[in-house]
């Protein structure tokens, strides 16, 4: 089901993936070497990371299929309609949580956030940005879809928080750059089998 999800995004999102990428790590090296900036690998992917999770945040709150669904201004109606572990409910409701959950990982890696508060506020934000724009140009609002980005945002924000009580128990020599490069580049291998997997299956 999950990969079901992920590849109709990839298989729409990829050419603005694959532009954006371009543009933007083309003019980031450049800025890098006419200006003699330091270059840290992973800070670059994890800001790469970021913008493409924007794009294709974008690409799913602006042009997934909304038909089987109407707008909902009562907290809690949507998100218990749907039987534990259906479809519907893994689409609707864990779906809402698992998509923000990005969201605040990264705000939270960004702003080295050390309370959730910050987190909190702005997936607010954003998630009623997100709801009232999708009202405003005809499509769906729902509150219930605010609760359950907030709850994503703030997951991802205590994952952040985990991850940082993991690299304070590491010894000293494992904290150093190339550690952490080895890491992300270790993530982004297996992210990538992953689309592979992804789009193979779907191809075939």
């Amino acid at each position: 089901m999950l990969d079901i999800t992920v590849f109709n995004i990839l298989k729409n999102v990829w050419p603005m993936v694959l532009i954006f990428t371009v543009i933007l790590s083309s003019l980031r090296i450049a800025d890098i070497m006419i200006h003699h900036k330091e270059f840290v690998l992973y800070k670059e992917l994890m800001m790469l990371g970021f913008i493409i999770y924007v794009l294709c945040l974008f690409h799913v709150v602006s042009f997934q299929d909304v038909s089987w669904s109407s707008s909902n201004f009562i907290p809690f109606k949507e998100m218990f309609r749907y039987p534990l572990f259906s479809h519907m409910f893994f689409r609707n409701v864990i779906g809402n949580m698992l998509m923000f959950m990005p969201y605040g990982f990264f705000i939270s890696y960004f702003l080295k956030l050390d309370h959730k508060n910050t987190i909190i506020l702005l997936s607010l934000l954003v998630s009623c940005t997100i709801e009232s724009t999708q009202y405003l140009i005809g499509r769906v609002f729902d509150v219930d879809d605010i609760l359950l980005n907030l709850l994503g945002g703030i997951l991802g924000y205590y994952v952040y928080r985990f991850i940082g009580y993991i690299q304070e128990k590491l010894p000293s020599f494992l904290k150093n750059t190339i550690f952490y490069n080895v890491i992300v580049i270790i993530i982004l291998l297996l992210i990538l089998q992953y689309v592979y997997r992804i789009l193979e299956v779907g191809i075939v």
